[in-house]
């Protein structure tokens, strides 16, 4: 049931490929806020910490080669609606004819040089694009949170590539950075049929099964489970921290308008009710700028690795498959006694061979790259979550301290009005 289920699944994908479907992305964005003019505590971890980490270059970076995606831009036909990215190349490789590119792409464009990058190279692990999402009934498909996000997203995406020590120097991503024309490209390739039947094949391999997998992929594959149900359920959680904590939010919201409103018929406690509605406003303000920074950085980095965590499985099952490939015409081989099918049967095996050490070795250097980056990504994320937090509750504590000294009296004061 589980191979008929994946079959259809990835027969479904396929048919996906050429429609550009409603997307909710989730991309890592860095967000830059005005400071507030407030008090701080003098005990900020934050002013004391510094990442040493940041200044060392990063495993498997080329340097030499910069993608960015900007200026998403409308485009209606008859028949359609869709969004234009510009995208930038800036690189000093010798391969490219020039130093500097700028051509136009759009989601599916995006989605074809991923499975050109998947078809050339089978175990490697191609960064996932942000996932698909249909809403029936959708409002706004198109709205600027919508396309701002999914560029970001998309950015992201040629930059892994773009980092890669191979997938860098495909000819399929240079043609993507490079072609003005993109259209007439997009659409050559392997036919659905054809994709089909190297589905149908794949599955077919999964159901017989490998009889002999080396431990380190079958570690790989453990770790792979385990780390996908881990950051799955850490996922789900944070969602719904953020989805409480907008809840929350908006009854905040509504504080400080109520204790302005008991101010203006309390004339005895007009002041510091007045001051009060401002603590709780400042504070709203905060609050609102940690939940956004949660929704816009730790999820998003979250959720990226649940999808890579799909990513992995794909490859881990076509590493599978070629070995599968591998034992089924070795055993064919051994049961044949004609001369000339043996010779054809041996060459067949030869290549299988030499297929499954290259994909062995392809998929246990790229793991390696794909770990670095994973632990640099979300402790990157992490760091910067823990950073805005620190500094979300010292100027909320700041705003409440800063009430309590305006309502200290000096004593003398005090003294002299009740003498009075």
């Amino acid at each position: 049931m589980n191979c008929q289920t994946d079959s259809v699944v990835l027969a479904k994908d396929m048919l996906d490929l050429e429609e550009d479907e409603d997307l909710e992305v989730f991309s890592k964005k860095l967000l830059v806020t005005d400071r507030d003019p407030m008090p701080n505590s003098p005990s900020s971890l934050v002013n004391q910490y510094q990442l040493d980490e940041d200044d060392e270059p990063q495993i498997g970076s080329t340097e030499d080669l910069f993608v960015t995606v900007d200026s998403p831009e409308s485009h209606v036909t008859a028949i359609e609606t869709f969004i234009m990215y510009r995208v930038i190349t800036k690189t000093t490789r010798s391969e490219f004819d020039s130093c500097e590119y700028e051509v136009l792409r759009r989601y599916q464009d995006f989605l074809w040089l991923r499975s050109r990058l998947e078809e050339t190279y089978p175990t490697l692990i191609v960064h996932p694009l942000p996932e698909k999402f249909v809403m029936k009934g959708m409002v706004e498909r198109f709205s600027d949170d919508f396309i701002e996000t999914r560029k970001k997203a998309l950015h992201r995406f040629l930059n892994k590539i773009a980092g890669h020590p191979i997938l860098s120097f495909n000819q399929h991503f240079k043609l993507f950075l490079t072609a003005q024309d993109f259209s007439s490209h997009r659409k050559q390739g392997p036919g659905f049929l054809s994709r089909m039947g190297d589905t149908v094949r794949a599955v077919a391999n999964s159901v017989w099964g490998i009889k002999c997998r080396p431990e380190e992929f079958t570690l790989m594959q453990e770790y792979v489970e385990n780390f996908g149900s881990k950051i799955s359920s850490v996922d789900k959680v944070s969602q719904r921290i953020i989805k409480e904590q907008r809840e929350y939010l908006d009854e905040l919201k509504q504080y400080g308008p109520l204790y302005s409103q008991w101010a203006d018929i309390e004339k005895d406690l007009h002041d510091p009710l007045k001051l009060v509605a401002h603590c709780a406003e400042q504070y709203t303000k905060e609050t609102e700028k940690q939940i956004h920074h949660l929704s816009e950085v730790l999820v998003p980095a979250l959720h990226e690795y649940v999808l890579c965590t799909e990513v992995l499985k794909t490859v881990m099952r076509r590493r599978d498959n070629i070995q599968a490939d591998f034992e089924t015409k070795n055993e064919a081989l051994a049961s044949k006694k004609a001369d000339q099918e043996v010779g054809q049967l041996e060459k067949e095996v030869d290549a299988l061979s030499d297929r499954m050490e290259f994909a062995n070795n392809a998929l246990k250097g790229d793991w390696i790259n794909w770990q670095n980056s994973m632990r640099d990504d979300l402790k990157s994320a992490f760091i910067s979550t823990a950073e805005k937090n620190v500094e979300c509750y010292e100027k909320c504590l700041a705003v409440w301290e800063s009430f309590l000294l305006s309502q200290k009296r000096d004593p003398i004061e005090h003294q002299d009005e009740e003498t009075a």
